[in-house]
C-alpha cells in the first residue's frame, strides 16, 4: 500500500503544473456556474415564496433538470453552444438551481409569521421586510442550498473535460482509458478535497451568528467571483493552431507524449471526447485532432490523416480476445469467431463506421448487412448450451464488431449471447474481462501492448512497429499473464492518427506531422 501511495504522490508531483492548471479550471467552472445559479435561483426562490401558486411548477421544472444524466445534458448543450466552457457552465448551473431555489423558498416561508407581522406593524415596506427580516433569518437555510449546489458542481465538473472545458476530469478519464490508477487518483483526490474544503467552509459560514453572517454575506459574492476568475488564468496562452486530443491520447507514448518526445511538437492543446472532436474540427473550432485511421467521420467531415513520418503509432490490428476458461466452456467459440478473420479491410471498416457515425444507422443493421453481403449470416438457432458474454468499448466500431460476433455465435452455435456494450475505455473493458464479467471483446494489438502490458521501451523498440511481431508478442504475453487468448486478427488496422481539415492542410502545405511541426515553429 505504501509503495502504491508513494507512486501516486510521485506522479502528482511530476504532473504538478498540469494538475495546478486543471485544479484552477475546475474551481473556476464550479464558481462561474454557481454565481449564475445564485443570480437566477435566489430571485426565483423569492418569487415563489411570494406567489406560492407558482412553486410546484418552478420546483418541478428545476427537479426535472437535475434528473437528466449529466453526460446527456452536456450532449444536449453542444448543438446549441458548441464545445468548451459555455456548455459546461450552462449544464452546471442547471444542476445547481434546484437546491438554491428550494432552500430560498423553504427559508423564507419558514420565517415565523408573527415576526413578519411585527415588522409590518413597525411600518416596514414589503421590500424592507424581505431584506431586513426574511432574508437574514432565512440565510442559514439559503446557504445550505448554496453549499449543496457547490458540492454537486465540484463532482459534475469532472465531466467537463469531455467537451474541452478542462478541469480534473482530464486526469480521471485519461486514467480510465489508459488503465492507469495513478492518473485516476491524480484527478479524483484533488476533486474530492475541493468538495470537502468548500463544504466545510460553507458549513462553518452557515452556522455562524447572525451579525457575522451579514458581514460574510456581503463578502461572499466577492470571494465567489474571485474563485470564478481562476478559470481564465490557465487560458492565458495560445498558438497558431489549436489541437483537440482525447484523454487517452494525451497520456500515451503513442500519442501526445510521443509527439512531444519524437517530433518535438508543441501545440496549444485542449482535452476533448472523441464523440465531439471530429465535428469540432469540421466546424473550425479545432485545427488538429487525434483520431482513428478507420473512423467513418474522416469521410463525413472531409478530414485528412497526416503521415506519421517518424512512426510513433504502432500497428493497431483488431482481433477478438477471449478468456481461456470461456474457450473451454464453449468448444465451438474460437472456430465461430474466426469466421470474421481477415474479412474486414481498412476501407471496409471505414465505410461501416461511416454508416453508424454519420448516416446514423444502428450497429445491428450495419453488422447484419455486412454478414449477409459476405454470406456469413445465418438465422439464430436458439439458446440451449450456455450464454457467451460479449463486451465492447464505447465507440461505434466496437458496437458493430460486438453485434457481428453476437450474430455469428447465435447463427452457428447453440450458445446464447449476452452483450455488455459501451464499457468505457480500455481499463473498464479489460477489468470486466479479468473479473469474469465478460468472456470476450474486440481489442487492438497496439492497445494491448502499450495500455495493458506496458513493457519496457527497449521491448517496444525491438518490435520495430512490425504488425506480426507485435501480434505474436501480445498474444504470448496475454496468455502467460492473464490466461487470455488473442484469436486471428479481423484484418483492419485502426491506428491512432493526427487529422486536419483537408482544405486547411492544403492551404498550409501540411502533409506530415513533421510538416505540422515546421509550420508551428515558423
Amino acid at each position: 500500500m505504501n509503495e502504491q501511495q508513494l507512486s501516486v504522490w510521485e506522479f502528482m508531483a511530476q504532473q504538478s503544473d498540469k494538475l495546478l492548471t486543471q485544479t484552477l479550471q475546475h474551481i473556476g467552472l464550479t464558481f462561474i456556474s454557481l454565481i449564475i445559479a445564485v443570480v437566477i435561483g435566489l430571485p426565483l426562490g423569492i418569487l415563489i415564496a411570494r406567489r406560492k401558486k407558482l412553486s410546484p411548477a418552478v420546483l418541478g421544472l428545476a427537479g426535472i433538470l437535475q434528473t437528466i444524466p449529466s453526460i446527456a445534458l452536456l450532449g444536449f448543450m453542444i448543438p446549441l453552444l458548441g464545445i468548451g466552457a459555455k456548455p459546461a457552465i450552462v449544464a452546471l448551473l442547471l444542476y445547481a438551481l434546484l437546491p438554491i431555489i428550494r432552500n430560498t423558498f423553504t427559508g423564507i416561508t419558514g420565517v415565523d409569521a408573527s415576526v413578519k407581522e411585527a415588522a409590518v406593524a413597525m411600518g416596514m415596506t414589503s421590500r424592507q421586510v424581505l431584506f431586513k427580516v426574511e432574508l437574514p433569518l432565512a440565510m442559514p437555510v439559503i446557504l445550505a442550498g448554496i453549499r449543496t449546489a457547490t458540492v454537486i458542481n465540484v463532482g459534475v465538473a469532472t465531466l467537463a473535460s469531455y467537451i474541452a472545458a478542462g478541469g480534473l476530469g482530464e486526469f480521471i478519464f485519461g486514467g480510465i482509458s489508459l488503465n492507469n490508477t495513478n492518473m485516476i487518483l491524480a484527478g479524483a483526490i484533488p476533486a474530492a478535497l475541493l468538495a470537502i474544503l468548500f463544504d466545510f467552509s460553507l458549513s462553518r459560514l452557515q452556522h455562524t451568528n447572525l451579525k457575522k453572517l451579514k458581514t460574510a454575506a456581503a463578502i461572499l459574492p466577492l470571494l465567489v467571483i474571485a474563485f470564478a476568475g481562476f478559470y481564465f488564468i490557465p487560458s492565458a496562452y495560445g498558438g497558431k493552431l489549436t489541437a483537440g486530443f482525447t484523454p487517452e491520447f494525451m497520456g500515451r507514448q503513442d500519442g501526445n507524449l510521443g509527439l512531444q518526445s519524437k517530433y518535438g511538437l508543441k501545440i496549444h492543446t485542449i482535452v476533448i471526447s472523441d464523440a465531439v472532436m471530429y465535428k469540432a474540427a469540421f466546424e473550425s473550432e479545432l485545427d488538429v485532432i487525434s483520431g482513428y485511421s478507420t473512423d467513418g467521420r474522416l469521410k463525413a467531415y472531409d478530414l485528412v490523416v497526416l503521415d506519421d513520418d517518424k512512426k510513433i503509432f504502432p500497428p493497431y490490428y483488431a482481433a477478438p480476445i477471449v478468456r481461456d476458461d470461456a474457450l473451454r466452456r464453449f468448444p465451438e467459440l474460437e472456430k465461430t469467431l474466426n469466421l470474421l478473420a481477415g474479412k474486414i479491410s481498412d476501407s471496409v471498416m471505414t465505410d461501416l463506421n461511416y454508416r453508424t457515425d454519420y448516416l446514423h444507422q444502428t450497429p445491428e443493421r450495419v453488422a447484419k448487412d455486412f454478414l449477409v453481403a459476405h454470406n456469413l449470416y445465418q438465422a439464430p438457432r436458439g439458446s440451449q448450451s450456455g450464454v457467451v458474454r460479449i463486451g465492447s468499448k464505447i465507440f461505434g466500431e466496437q458496437y458493430i464488431l460486438a453485434e457481428m460476433y453476437a450474430m455469428v455465435i447465435k447463427g452457428y452455435t447453440d450458445y446464447g449471447v449476452s452483450t455488455k456494450t459501451g464499457l468505457g475505455g480500455t481499463k473498464i473493458c479489460f477489468d470486466a474481462m479479468t473479473n469474469d464479467q465478460i468472456d470476450l471483446y474486440p481489442e487492438y494489438t497496439g492497445t494491448g501492448l502499450l495500455a495493458i502490458l506496458q513493457p519496457a521501451q527497449k521491448d517496444i523498440d525491438a518490435l520495430g512497429g512490425d504488425r506480426d511481431k507485435t501480434y505474436r508478442y501480445v498474444k504470448a504475453a496475454f496468455e502467460k499473464r492473464y490466461k487470455i487468448k488473442w484469436l486471428v486478427p479481423i484484418g483492419f488496422n485502426n491506428a491512432y492518427a493526427l487529422m486536419m481539415r483537408k482544405k486547411q492542410a492544403g492551404q498550409l502545405a501540411v502533409k506530415t506531422i513533421s510538416d505540422l511541426k515546421q509550420y508551428l515553429d515558423r
